[in-house]
This record gives C-alpha cells, sequence and structure tokens, in this order.
C-alpha cells in the first residue's frame, strides 16, 4: 500500500506581501482595458449611440438662436425680433484688447491646444476642480451651441455630456480657425439684462458697437462670463469692479498689458450707459409692431431651402426697411413736443367736467365706454382666468391700487382706482403720423401714437379717423376732371341746398359755412384755402358723390365711404397712411405708389431672399394732379395753413409749438377738423415728401370744447412745422425747397393771381384765418 504523503500547505500571500511584479501587470491591464474601454465610449458617443452628434452640416450651421434685426434706410439699427437678443459678429470687427482678454481669463494656452487642454484637464482631475475647471473656449463653445448653457447634475449624464463636448471641441477645431472659434464663442455668450453675445451685451451695457470698447469695458465684460449674474455691473457694480481688474491682472500675467496700463485701467470706475432693449421702448414702436404682424404672415407664406418656415425670432435676418432713422428722431421729437404742449390746454379745459374726459356725453353713453374698457383690460383678463364673477371684477376697479402711469413728464408712480385710470388714459390726446416720398412710396417716419408702452393702439395703419376738410381736395380733383374745372373757375359761394331723394339724401341738406359767412363769387382755389363749405357741396352736387368715391378708391384709400353729399365736407373715415399715399398721387404727377416700408430682406449669411416690387397705377393725368397742387398750396398761401409762413401772433399761439415756422418755399396741404373738433389734421407736401398728421383722443367723445384749440390748425399743423424745420436744417436728407414740377403744355389754367403773403409781422387771428369746419351731416 502506497503511503500518503500530504501536501506541503504553502499559505496563501496576503496582498500586502505581493511581489513588485504582480501589481505591475495588474496595473497594465488595469490601464489598457480602461483606455480600452474608453475609446469604445468616445467611439460609441461619436457615433451618436447615446444621443444624436452635430454633423458636418450641424457644425457648419449651428442653431444659434440669432435676432431679427431692423435697418433703415441710412443704415441704423432701429430695432430686433428675437427670443434671446442676439446678433453676431464677425471676429474682424471686435477690438484686439477684448479678444486678450478672453483669452487671458478663459483659456490661456487656446492657441496651443486643439480643443482639449490636456494640462488642464490633468490639474483639474488631481486637485479635484479647486484649482479651475478645465474646459477650454472651444469646449464652452460646443456646450453652448450643442447642449445649453446648464449642465445636467445627474452624474452619468454629465460624464457623457462631457464626453460629447470633447469630441464636438475636437471637431469644431477642424472645421473653424481660432479666430472664428472665438468670435462663435463671443456670439454664444449669455451677458444677462436680455443680451446674447458680445454685440448685444456691448450696446445694453455701453451703449456702443464692440470694436468702440475700450480696454477697461472690454474687461468688465469678460469678467462677467465666469457668472453673468454675479458679476452684472449693472446690479453687483463693487463685484464686477473686482472682477474687471482680476481680468486686468490676467491680461498682465499673459503679456497683453504691462503693469503702468492696468495700474491704469484698474483705477476707472466703471462707467455704464444701460441701454436695455425692448420691443415697447426705443425708436418707430408703432412701425416695428406693424412690421412684426407683417412678417409673421411673410414668414408662413415664403419658405427656406430646406421647406421650412421662416421664422423672425431665431433666424438672424436682416429687414431692411424705408424707414430714415433720422427723419424718425424728427418726427417723434415734434409729437413729443406739441403733444405735451397742447395737452395743458386739454386738462385746463377738463377741470370742471364732472364727466371728463367725455363731453356731452349721457350716463348711459359713459358707462357703455367704461364697460368696454375695462373688459379689454389685462385686470379683467386676468381675474376672469382666476374665476372671478364678473361683479366681483367690476368691484375691484373701484379699489385704489398703487400703480406707475404714463405722464409727459416721465413715469409716475401713483395710488388710484382701475376705474380712475381708464378715465386718465382716455383724456391723452394721441397722434397718427406718416411721411412718405411720392415718387418711391418709401415710408420714412412713422408716429402711431405716443407712447407704445401705455399706447399700443396704431393710429397710422390701424385706426380710421374723420378727416374733415382734408376730404376735399378729392372732391375738387372729381370736379376738374369729370366737370373740366380749373382753379381759376369761379363759383357763388351762397347758402345752397340739396332736395331730399337727390344723390339718396333722405332729407333736404343745406350745408353751411364754418363762419357763417358767404362772400359771393369766388374761384375754386380760394374756396379750398378757406374751406368753403358750399363750394364743395355744389361740386359734389355736379359730379355725383359716385364718381368721388371711384376717384378716392383709385387714389388708394380702402375705407368705406357712403355715397352721400356729406362726404365733400369729411363725413368719412381714413387712415394717416391712406391719406397720405392719397396726397401723394397730386404729388407724383398723378401716379399712386403703394406705401412700401421694407426694401429688402437677406438671411443670417446675407442672402437676398426678398424684394419687394414696387406697386403703382396711374389716377390722374399730369395736368389735372397739378391743378390740384395748386389748388393745396393756396391753403398755404392765403388759407387755413398761412400761418406756415407767417411770424404773427394772437389768441391761442402759445399752443402752436415751435411757432414760427416762416417757410418760403412752395408747400401744398390742406388742414381738417371733424365734427365737435373730435378730431385735426393737417396732410402737406414737397415735392419729395408727403406728410400726414392727425391728432385726436382715442374716444371721439373726449375732446377740446373749442374749435381754438381743436381745429386742424392748431392741433396737427405745428407737429408738421417742428418736422419739416428739423427736416430742413438736417441737409444730407435734400428735402426739397423746390416747386412741384410743371408738366409741359399745361392745358389747365392754374395762375388766377399772384399770391401775397401779408406782412410777415402781422397779427393772424386763428379763428379767422384757420376755416376748418364742423362736419354736418
Amino acid at each position: 500500500m502506497k503511503k500518503y504523503i500530504p501536501k506541503k500547505i504553502v499559505p496563501k500571500k496576503n496582498w500586502l506581501h505581493r511581489d513588485v511584479a504582480f501589481y505591475k501587470r495588474k496595473f497594465w491591464q488595469f490601464l489598457f482595458y480602461g483606455l480600452g474601454a474608453l475609446a469604445i465610449f468616445f467611439l460609441l458617443a461619436s457615433w451618436g449611440v447615446f444621443g444624436k452628434m452635430p454633423d458636418f452640416e450641424d457644425l457648419e450651421n449651428p442653431d444659434s438662436n440669432l435676432a431679427t434685426e431692423i435697418i433703415s434706410s441710412d443704415g441704423v439699427t432701429i430695432g430686433k425680433f428675437y427670443n434671446q437678443n442676439r446678433t453676431p459678429v464677425r471676429y474682424n470687427d471686435l477690438p484686439k484688447h477684448l479678444v486678450n482678454a478672453l483669452v487671458a481669463t478663459e483659456d490661456e494656452r487656446f492657441y496651443e491646444h486643439s480643443g482639449i487642454d490636456a494640462r488642464g484637464t490633468m490639474r483639474a482631475v488631481f486637485t479635484l476642480g479647486t484649482s479651475g475647471g478645465a474646459s477650454t473656449i472651444t469646449q464652452q463653445l460646443a456646450k453652448n451651441l450643442f447642449h445649453g448653457s446648464e449642465g445636467s447634475r445627474f452624474l452619468p449624464l454629465r460624464i457623457l455630456q462631457k464626453a460629447k463636448e470633447w469630441i464636438i471641441a475636437v471637431k469644431l477645431e477642424r472645421q473653424y480657425t481660432k479666430d472664428e472659434i472665438l468670435a462663435h464663442y463671443l456670439n454664444t455668450v449669455d451677458f444677462v439684462s436680455n443680451a446674447y453675445g458680445i454685440r448685444s451685451a456691448s450696446k445694453v451695457y455701453f451703449n456702443k458697437e464692440p470694436k468702440n470698447l475700450t480696454v477697461d469695458e472690454a474687461a468688465t465684460l469678460i469678467g462677467m462670463l465666469q457668472a453673468p449674474s454675479r458679476y452684472n455691473p449693472k446690479t453687483h457694480p463693487e463685484r464686477a469692479l473686482k472682477r474687471r481688474n482680476i481680468v486686468l491682472h490676467q491680461m498682465v500675467k499673459n503679456g497683453y498689458l504691462n503693469e503702468g496700463e492696468k495700474e491704469q485701467y484698474a483705477a476707472k470706475p466703471i462707467k455704464l450707459d444701460f441701454k436695455p432693449e425692448s420691443h415697447n421702448e426705443g425708436t418707430a414702436t408703432y412701425f416695428r409692431e406693424y412690421l412684426r404682424d407683417w412678417m409673421k404672415t411673410w414668414g408662413k407664406e415664403n419658405k427656406k431651402p430646406d421647406g421650412s418656415d421662416f421664422d423672425i425670432y431665431r433666424d438672424g435676418l436682416k429687414i431692411y426697411v424705408t424707414i430714415d432713422s433720422r427723419m424718425q428722431e424728427y418726427a417723434e421729437e415734434a409729437v413729443a413736443k406739441h403733444l405735451a404742449n397742447l395737452q395743458q390746454e386739454f386738462d385746463k379745459q377738463q377741470k370742471d367736467n364732472k364727466n371728463r374726459p367725455f363731453v356731452k356725453l349721457s350716463e348711459a353713453e359713459t358707462d357703455k365706454i367704461m364697460m368696454s374698457a375695462m373688459k379689454t383690460s389685462e385686470r379683467w383678463r386676468q381675474m376672469e382666468g382666476q374665476g372671478k364673477s364678473e361683479d366681483d371684477i367690476i368691484k375691484s376697479f373701484d379699489v385704489k391700487t398703487k400703480m406707475t402711469v404714463f405722464t409727459w413728464k416721465g413715469d409716475r408712480d401713483t395710488i388710484m382706482t382701475p376705474t380712475d385710470s381708464i378715465r386718465y388714459y382716455k383724456s391723452f390726446l394721441q397722434t397718427g403720423m406718416m411721411s412718405m416720398e411720392p415718387r418711391t412710396g418709401h415710408i420714412k417716419a412713422w408716429v402711431g401714437g405716443v407712447n407704445y408702452k401705455y399706447f399700443q393702439y396704431d393710429h397710422v395703419g390701424q385706426g380710421a379717423r374723420q378727416v374733415g376738410s382734408t376730404f376735399k381736395p378729392f372732391v375738387y380733383a372729381t370736379a376738374i376732371e369729370q366737370a373740366n374745372y380749373s382753379p381759376c373757375d369761379s363759383i357763388l359761394d351762397a347758402p345752397f341746398t340739396i332736395p331730399k331723394g337727390r344723390h339718396h339724401v333722405t332729407e333736404t341738406w343745406t350745408p353751411n359755412n364754418s363762419d357763417h359767412q358767404y362772400r359771393g363769387m369766388v374761384t375754386l382755389k380760394k374756396a379750398l384755402a378757406l374751406s368753403i363749405n358750399t363750394v364743395s357741396a355744389k361740386l359734389i352736387d355736379k359730379v355725383g358723390p359716385e364718381a368721388v368715391i371711384d376717384l378716392t378708391h383709385k387714389l388708394g384709400v380702402k375705407s368705406e365711404i357712403p355715397a352721400q353729399p356729406s362726404i365733400a365736407l369729411g363725413a368719412v373715415e381714413i387712415t394717416v397712411m391712406d391719406m397720405v399715399a392719397a396726397y401723394s398721387t397730386f404729388a407724383n404727377q398723378g401716379v399712386y405708389m403703394k406705401p412700401q416700408f421694407i426694401s429688402r430682406i437677406e438671411d443670417k449669411n446675407g442672402t437676398l431672399v426678398y424684394e419687394p416690387m414696387p406697386e403703382s397705377h396711374d389716377v390722374l393725368n399730369k395736368d389735372i394732379a397739378f391743378a390740384v397742387i395748386r389748388l393745396l398750396e393756396g391753403v398755404t398761401e392765403s388759407g387755413s395753413g398761412v400761418r406756415l409762413r407767417t411770424q404773427g401772433g394772437g389768441y391761442g399761439y402759445e399752443r402752436v409749438t415751435g411757432y414760427p415756422y416762416v417757410f418760403r418755399n412752395p408747400i401744398a396741404g390742406k388742414t381738417g377738423t371733424s365734427q365737435n373738433q373730435s378730431d385735426g389734421w393737417f396732410v402737406g407736401m414737397v415735392p419729395n415728401l408727403a406728410t400726414g398728421v392727425w391728432v385726436g383722443c382715442e374716444d371721439r367723445s373726449a375732446r377740446f370744447k373749442s374749435i381754438t384749440y381743436g381745429q386742424g390748425a392748431v392741433a396737427a399743423l405745428p407737429i408738421w412745422g417742428m418736422f419739416m424745420k428739423r427736416c430742413y436744417e438736417d441737409k444730407d436728407l435734400d428735402v426739397s425747397t423746390k416747386g412741384f414740377e410743371r408738366p409741359s403744355n399745361l392745358s389747365i389754367k392754374v395762375d388766377c393771381y399772384a399770391p401775397v403773403v401779408k406782412d410777415s409781422t402781422a397779427v393772424v387771428d386763428s379763428t379767422a384765418q384757420d376755416t376748418d369746419e364742423f362736419t354736418i351731416q
């Protein structure tokens, strides 16, 4: 029997006692498999296994949510449409010190790496991030473009997101130059205060283009990048100052500044010119809203190359408009000056009105207006959405509330009931004003109201108001065309009656002159200058209301016009836009030009995507159009527009803002005043610019008590006068001072007498000279 020999039991080595070779082998195995796994992980990520990765086309055209710019005819950005207020800037438009500040602060080795800073990454790993992050500018750009600025807080997703950033960063470095990456990055970052990208930030915080930033201003903005809200110079100036100086120190450290320069800039305070962008504020606010509505429709009707709709809030379009920023400024300035002045007289007349601002209105009529205003208010909408009853909502309008209200001296905090606030706002005089080039149809200025933030109804393109005597030139033009009248033909100014049944009149109609005077035989030129009602009534009786309506519609007026003789006195509601376009037809030798407000639209790459064709049609021959111009010139030579030429004064002139005007060049125009002076008008023209102005309250029952201040010559004409004075002072605008072009071989007699301007020092009685009438229905 074989003897059993037990095996020698060798004790298992403790892991502490294993030889070095074992650990080396395990280390290399771990490293090999780890790197392999990491490589597979990155490969799968780049293939999109863990979520879509941007392809070549995405890198070429990243979705950067660009604002659409509105650019005036003189090259000024007057507004934007955006979800994020971001307008791109090219590298060549960035100052060198801005780029240096960025690189010195955010990525010192930017020009040395290829998207990933290995040195910085290792430092971040070994110090657990306590010595700073490891993201390069390129990685931050990748994050901003394709993942958003906020990273996931869930660790596995954060690791995956970081891996994708690395991959995208490497692709970006291959796709773009270093300069392009820097520009892309500065175009994507958020500077808070609704400023996305360096260009918007420069405009919001310092009101200048990036290329004009000083070193200390550039350092202030770059300093915000670490934590935009924390280092916002508007809300946290002390923190922003310290952070700016850190940026300056980094610039010294990296050789972009010397110590002396740094001390010089560090000693400066941060001087902001803070101009936050808002659609409710700024220039041409009413026009921009009209344009926005038009662009929404255009964006759906026109497609991008890929077949999708244009998005005005994201596509970075450039809309080149016909508005001239200088004329727009002068128009808004004229409106503000005159209406702030005229409002004082309006408030004075309303002082003892217990039903302010409504004049001669019954309680039932007042209640109807007030209830309509309540139901269209934001307060009513919100309370109704909360399920409140109508009675509870109405009661809330009588509870005093803290609110900020509009005044001509600026916003004012006050306490009043919402009911009182409705009456308060309905007491403000409003306006609609538009300027247009007669020969091109290009709109040059557009003021739809006094303040878009508080009054959003547009009185240029939206609101039609009764036009008063400004309608009479259409009657005279019809008479010249249909009945062969001339400006020099005479007609009897005497009481006149159109019997019942004639021209669809249901009752006998006997119009009166506003001053109740009758002058006997007068020329058509004098009749229009003095706005004589009986002459207008006789002319429409001669040609018929239908002929006048037909011509008026050919002149571009879209309003429905009743076939009644009373339209001869202005019992018609027309928009400011249509009135200016119609008058422009006379200045354009009888050719109607449809108002045009867009020159062209380009996409973000500068490719033309839309260019409108001018729309026009012939309305009158040149001779008739010129004859009407001669009639309208008579208004400013000896009629209700004569104060454009005199230096006189008199009762009521303290409210004729900007007086005297003393224009010596030919001007064709017409004032207008509607029934009970609820509407005051003036439409005036020189050969290359036609401008119309309407003034009145939102509700027709809110009005001046007397015609002295409510007439067009006092309410509207001064705005035209101040606007034109500023336009003439600006020689670059080249607004004409010449006469209207006279047709060769003119067949209509227009030279009735030499125009006589009275002694320029004479006193002019406004009530006698400005004889606009109440409309008689």
